[in-house]
């Protein structure tokens, strides 16, 4: 049985649907019952989960942006220390080889400067500042013409021994200090030379290296023990001992190589640090380089330790 009963009116033209009349089709056209729509109501957010979805976003970005400064410290601070151990393996391979020829070190070593004294058994005799550059030289404040033009004289300025004999008539020595102001060799080609904008040199990574070259020490204490030994058998073995560890303090000296960076354009210097050490073999000796006096290791030359 038949729920919807239509009837066909021609005179009026419409349609009837259990007492509803509804627009009649153009002539020759089917008519359309549109059905009941079966979908809900369309859901969507709210203000409240908008407000919230940005509150934890912004939550996120404050995190990322507060961690984004210590990454980009954490990667300079890693390509610092990359420079210096490079650097460091060349300077001490150029030291321990008595490198002549390194004329390349002037475009990066700016200055070296070298705080001596000589003491005595009252203290102390004189006290200089030495200071040495490409384009001058200066001895407590007085010029000289020890300038630091090639290699040779970089090298051998490095090389000073932390302590050396000064005794004539009387007991002295004289110490050395030297503290050498380097431009990094690695790194951006930018900060290279023959880069001359003195802006970006400035800007250039920079650090301080302290070189000390001290004879080998480290032999068994009691070698040189006379007071616990009174056996004339005993004596003669401790004499041959001191002799073997005053050769090897001859011909074997113990090299620290002390870096500080970064440099900062108005001279201070930042807190990090670090220490390179090795064993230097071989002869130390002093040249004089136009009146300038430059040591070097010779390490396929040993001599005889200078016994009383």
């Amino acid at each position: 049985m038949k729920s919807v009963k239509t009837l066909k009116r021609k005179e009026c033209g419409v349609l009837s649907v259990e007492g509803r009349k509804l627009p009649s089709s153009p002539a020759g056209s089917s008519t359309l019952i549109p059905r009941p729509s079966t979908l809900g109501p369309r859901s969507g957010f709210t203000m409240i989960e908008i407000a919230i979805s940005f509150a934890v976003t912004g939550f996120a970005l404050v995190e990322i942006i507060g961690i984004l400064p210590q990454g980009m410290t954490v990667q300079k601070e890693n390509r610092q220390e990359t420079i210096i151990n490079q650097d460091a393996n060349m300077y001490m391979e150029a030291i321990r080889n008595g490198g002549k020829g390194f004329d390349d070190l002037t475009n990066y070593v700016v200055a070296i400067t070298n705080y001596w004294k000589i003491y005595n058994d009252k203290g102390v005799l004189v006290s200089h500042v030495e200071a040495h550059t490409y384009t001058g030289a200066w001895l407590d404040g007085t010029p000289t013409g020890n300038w630091i033009t090639n290699g040779l004289r970089i090298i051998g300025l490095l090389t000073t021994p932390r302590y050396v004999d000064n005794s004539s008539s009387t007991i002295s020595f004289r110490s050395n200090y030297i503290v050498a102001y380097v431009r990094s060799m690695s790194g951006q080609a930018g900060e290279k030379f023959p880069q001359t904008n003195s802006s970006m040199l400035e800007l250039a990574f920079g650090y301080r290296m302290m070189p000390e070259i001290v004879p080998y020490t480290y032999y068994e204490p009691d070698w040189t023990n006379y007071t616990n030994y009174k056996n004339t058998n005993d004596w003669v073995w401790r004499s041959n001992y001191w002799r073997v560890a005053s050769t090897v303090q001859t011909n074997l000296c113990d090299l620290r190589l002390t870096f500080r960076w970064p440099s900062f354009p108005n001279g201070k210097v930042g807190n990090d640090r670090q220490i390179f050490r090795t064993v230097a073999g071989g002869r130390l000796l002093q040249t004089n380089n136009l009146g300038m006096p430059l040591w070097f290791f010779e390490p396929r030359t040993y001599v005889k330790a200078k016994l009383p």
